[in-house]
């Protein structure tokens, strides 16, 4: 704030502050604004919908309960609607490294919401004619408050945002697994040649990853599902009706679609951030699937003449400002630096999360930043990984032509032949290039046709017994 910014007188339990007379906030945020002047870093829009969802649900549960006045609790629901919508998200002005427990947060949402209801009645900003503790912030707590946004916005996006993208995902590479069913590779492990695999299989894997991703961030649904409110300061409930936190639960859900409800042992709910720990290692997870699978993409397309090139990936943009005719594979890479971020987040909340000292957190707002941003990242990226990247894939002849110079196919000659033999064909074929079928023919006494039979890398692509013992 400047010198020359015009301002209004405001108040707050510590006294008089200064406040930009334009400002909806009042004296409690105008102090925090001057207490941490620390980043750049802000509430989501997600954090700050749900704590305006919260308000508006409390506004309209007290009205019900008697306990706020009727009128001016429709004058902050209609404030509070604001909120949610993001018409008065300029207003929303703190720095996510503040006080631990985001009590600065809760103030700034309770003077916004009390300054406009105030306005709606007919006062002024800074009147009180709403005021922001009384009313906006009956029975709740910034204690209860911030972790209960946090439960709900994280749920919510993850229900809107990350899920739907993960399905997309999911569908496109089985999609590219049925597609790609016919190819027969040379499968890979140690990075060395393996026995054959079909190219869908290595898809119909990746699939499977994100199917179960999808499962680990339904059940960090349920982590996120209890909400910490009616706890108030410490868990016990003092100050706040019975009935109201089951009752907003039951609004909140309406609003958003889903089924949030208040936790059964608001002691833990408050103390800890145990279940939004979870909810994360969920992300973590799934930031691990999908790093290997866009690692996987990057190196199958690689080259594609002195790589492996067994697919060929879709070209979005040039890859070099020195080589024409260059293409990288940017979406893959796009999506590994997002996997980075993700498992960083997580540590930092895995720091956060045991950085609570008996009743309370105390880096709950850092742990709504990070959370926040790890679903919107990975809802966007595997968006666009799918989009980009993933549809476009096509096989390539050269996975196939490898097939047979591979020398792991000698595996199935083991059952027939038995193991020793099979390894020193292996290794003729390796020293003198030749294919294992034309060391075959020379030293044992199979036949064309049994040569054929055994050495059918389909045949390997199938479970049983056929395709020769397990190898490692």
């Amino acid at each position: 704030m400047t010198m020359t910014q015009e301002t209004r007188l405001e108040r707050d339990s510590m006294g008089e502050m200064q406040v930009p007379i334009h400002a909806y906030y009042g004296a409690s945020t105008q102090r925090a604004v001057l207490n941490f002047p620390i980043s750049d870093l802000r509430f989501p829009r997600a954090f700050i919908q749900a704590l305006g969802q919260i308000k508006q649900a409390a506004a309209q549960v007290n009205a019900d309960l008697g306990t706020v006045d009727a009128t001016i609790a429709e004058a902050i629901t209609q404030a509070a609607q604001e909120v949610i919508a993001g018409k008065l998200d300029e207003h929303f002005v703190l720095d996510i490294f503040q006080t631990g427990s985001g009590t600065s947060t809760n103030m700034n949402a309770n003077e916004v919401i009390a300054n406009r209801a105030s306005e709606l009645l007919g006062g002024s900003r800074g009147s009180r004619k709403v005021h922001p503790n009384d009313h906006v912030n009956f029975g709740q707590s910034s204690n209860d408050v911030i972790p209960s946004a946090i439960h709900l916005s994280a749920f919510v996006s993850l229900e809107h945002d990350l899920i739907p993208a993960l399905q997309e995902l999911q569908q496109a590479l089985q999609e590219k697994a049925d597609e790609f069913m016919p190819v027969v590779k040379t499968g890979r492990t140690h990075l060395q040649d393996a026995t054959p695999i079909r190219l869908g299989q290595e898809f119909l894997g990746y699939a499977g990853q994100i199917e179960r991703g999808i499962t680990r961030v339904r059940h960090a649904q349920s982590e996120l599902s209890e909400l910490a409110l009616g706890g108030t300061a410490v868990g016990t409930g003092v100050n706040t009706h019975p009935e109201f936190a089951a009752r907003v639960s039951r609004v909140l859900s309406s609003m958003n679609g889903v089924d949030v409800h208040e936790t059964s042992n608001h002691f833990q709910a408050q103390s800890t951030l145990d279940g939004i720990v979870e909810a994360s290692g969920a992300l973590n997870t799934l930031a691990v699937s999908l790093m290997k699978i866009a690692n996987d993409i990057r190196w199958l397309g690689s080259g594609p003449r002195a790589g492996i090139g067994e697919i060929e990936l879709p070209a979005v943009q040039p890859g070099s400002s020195i080589m024409p005719g260059k293409v990288n594979p940017v979406i893959a890479e796009s999506v590994c630096m997002v996997c980075a971020q993700v498992m960083g987040n997580h540590t930092t909340i895995t720091i956060a999360g045991q950085t609570g000292n008996f009743e309370i957190n105390v880096m709950m707002p850092v742990t709504a930043y990070n959370l926040l941003q790890s679903i919107n990242l990975l809802a966007a990226s595997a968006r666009n990984f799918t989009r980009q990247c993933i549809k476009g894939l096509k096989a390539t002849t050269k996975g196939p032509e490898m097939v047979e110079r591979g020398l792991a196919i000698c595996t199935s000659l083991a059952p027939v032949i038995g193991y020793d033999a099979a390894a020193a064909i292996s290794k003729e074929a390796h020293k003198t290039g030749k294919t294992v079928r034309e060391i075959a023919r020379e030293q044992t006494n199979l036949s064309e046709e049994d040569l054929n039979r055994i050495l059918d890398p389909a045949s390997m692509t199938k479970p049983g017994l056929d395709g020769g013992p397990a190898g490692g």
